[in-house]
């Protein structure tokens, strides 16, 4: 496997950062993760526009677009894998131990790794610990991940796949790698990007395929929707069938069921929606 860092390809064993890099020390850095089809990356663009938002949001210059972009490529090229997860990490650089940033320039990673396609359906549970929507970092996918990192761990431990997060008003948000979607009376419902959530490629892609509605959802929600699924750049559309201890029999249901179909068709007709 070969490794993007600064300006070219690496060996795995030889593509090294710093001690003193800001994404290390402090977790000052952003990243993507996009899934790849026969060496061939889906929705970059829309990856790339995101990248640019979180780096504003952090702080952070611009990313090159054309620098990404070749580096995705030659990774791609180097080691083209059926299904894949290429991954996209750009920091402040080298700094200082402490919170103020250095003046290095940012660090950009290009990674890829093999993925297999997920099961149509997973378990999900909810968490006691919230998303702060007005928080500084609301809406950016930076590599500050700890709490996911916790979040998901208490998921494995009770036989699932991911776990799902309230805001600070006790609103459905979002999972620790996932958009949340909910079926109502035959209309699917998702949380609005206020509620704090993540703005996911793959969610997006859903609400303009589907028709589907921002809402706010209280997390009880969960409780009495007649169906619910997951999205993300890997999982694509999943179903759930357990949120803690409540079973969804028969998923996928139909309104999920036909959501998958629908992102299957668009996303195999054009791989840069």
């Amino acid at each position: 496997m070969k490794i993007w860092l600064d300006g070219g390809l690496r060996e795995t064993d030889a593509a090294r950062i710093s001690v003193f890099d800001h994404g290390l020390t402090v977790g000052d850095g952003i990243f993507e993760t996009v899934k790849t089809v026969d060496g061939k990356p889906f929705a970059l663009t829309r990856h790339l526009d995101r990248l640019t938002r979180s780096a504003r949001g952090l702080g952070l210059p611009d990313p090159d677009h054309d620098e990404v972009r070749r580096a995705c490529a030659a990774v791609l090229n180097a080691d083209p894998v059926p299904l894949g997860r290429l991954r996209i990490t750009y920091t402040g650089g080298l700094g200082p131990l402490g919170s103020d940033r250095g003046e290095a320039g940012p660090t950009l990673l290009v990674a890829l790794g093999e993925s297999g396609r997920r099961p149509d359906s997973t378990a999900v549970i909810t968490v006691p610990w919230t998303r702060n929507e007005r928080g500084a970092l609301a809406g950016l996918k930076t590599t500050s991940y700890a709490e996911n990192v916790v979040a998901l761990a208490r998921a494995r431990e009770l036989g699932a796949s991911e776990a799902l997060f309230a805001n600070t008003v006790g609103q459905l948000c979002e999972g620790t790698g996932s958009n949340v979607f909910v079926v109502l009376d035959g209309e699917i419902h998702t949380p609005p990007l206020a509620s704090g959530c993540l703005a996911g490629i793959t969610r997006a892609l859903t609400v303009e395929w589907t028709g589907a509605h921002e809402s706010d959802l209280p997390l009880d929600v969960l409780e009495r929707a007649d169906e619910v699924f997951l999205t993300s750049s890997l999982r694509d559309v999943q179903a759930v069938h357990r949120v803690d201890d409540r079973q969804l029999p028969g998923a996928p249901g139909p309104v999920t069921a036909k959501a998958m179909r629908l992102f299957d068709e668009h996303a195999g007709a054009d791989l840069d929606p």
